[in-house]
């Protein structure tokens, strides 16, 4: 297994790129990341109904993209059983990759972001491969050394619709498993099983396995036999729970609401998640936590309008990485606090 990679200064990880700025998983929006000073970029993949590893954050495709005008293309939406419940939408599974490829990227919400709804319709949607070489192209033609993060969804709902998605992942990075891009690669699902599964297989093999934990609800893979939720995510951050992580896990990246910074005495001595982090630590594992968002509807609402101070109480805790829609900012903020250390 990998030694966990604790850093000082924590890692800035680009959350789908920087869509405070930018329409999420776009070409620009990763770029853009990596000029703010991300350290790191987040990819949410998801399979077409050829295999191919498309970059978007779930399998509906209605909201982040422009499908629902192209009737003719593509049909209309259809009602699917999902881990989310019955949802009508259009689901990337359903097509090939050559069809989504005339697809182009919208503002997913742009009740929140407006400024990003500019950009809708000016970038094509990516494949996993395609995001792997546009970071090899940056560390060798702009010097900038970006890793990525990759998240599978939904693998065992995936896995029942006949999706295997490590061998996906290992089909869909052939050939490129020696690229630098790929050097510091870590990646990380919230179930548990695919991400054992790569190593059991020896998928990814150089590759930290990070397991995402909510601040609600169960793992996809714990179900008991009666369809009911077996047990929380807060049982993996018990002793027992974070002792049976650290067995097969490089580390956990943990919802910031997990993280106790609620108000400005937690911001300033933030002791719940400082003893969390250490408790993980002290099991091997790094700590990152999942998300950074600038806009009020993010934060708790003693931070509103002031997300840099409710992100100072994060930082204090001690975390190895953190997830931000708008890199730049929260650069500012590590920078600052390494210069201070």
């Amino acid at each position: 297994m990998n030694a966990p990679s604790q850093h000082k200064c924590p890692l800035v990880i680009g959350h789908r790129g920087a869509p405070a700025y930018r329409p999420e998983h776009t070409a620009e929006g990763y770029l853009l990341a990596v000029r703010q000073g991300a350290d790191a970029l987040e990819p949410d993949v998801v399979p077409t109904r050829d295999g191919v590893l498309l970059i978007r954050h779930e399998p509906m495709l209605g909201a982040s993209t422009d499908i629902a005008a192209r009737p003719t293309e593509f049909g209309h939406a259809r009602t699917r059983s999902t881990p989310d419940g019955s949802l009508t939408d259009w689901f990337a599974h359903d097509f090939t990759w050559e069809q989504l490829g005339s697809l182009r990227a919208v503002e997913r919400i742009p009740h929140i972001r407006p400024a990003n709804a500019v950009c809708d319709g000016t970038s094509a949607l990516m494949r996993l491969r395609e995001l792997v070489e546009l970071v090899e192209h940056e560390r060798t033609a702009a010097g900038a050394r970006p890793r990525l993060v990759i998240e599978l969804k939904h693998a065992s709902w995936f896995r029942e619709l006949g999706f295997d998605l490590a061998a996906l992942l290992e089909r869909e990075l052939a050939g490129l498993w020696g690229s630098p891009a790929l050097e510091g690669l870590v990646i990380e699902s919230f179930e548990g099983e695919v991400l054992r599964d790569l190593r059991r297989r020896g998928i990814a093999v150089d590759a930290s396995l990070v397991y995402l934990i909510d601040d609600e609800g169960a793992p996809h893979d714990r179900l008991a036999r009666d369809g009911s939720r077996a047990q929380s995510y807060a049982s993996d951050l018990t002793g027992p729970g974070l002792d049976a992580v650290a067995g097969w896990a490089d580390g956990i990246s943990l919802s910031h609401l997990l993280l106790g910074v609620r108000d400005e005495a937690s911001a300033a001595h933030p002791q719940a998640g400082r003893r969390l982090v250490e408790r993980a630590h002290a099991r091997g594992l790094a700590v990152y936590t999942w998300t950074l968002r600038p806009e009020d509807a993010f934060l708790p609402t003693t931070f509103e309008g002031r997300p840099e101070a409710y992100w100072r109480g994060i930082l204090r805790t001690g975390v190895d990485g953190v997830f931000a829609d708008a890199p730049d900012r929260v650069r500012a903020l590590v920078d600052a606090q390494t210069r201070r250390a």
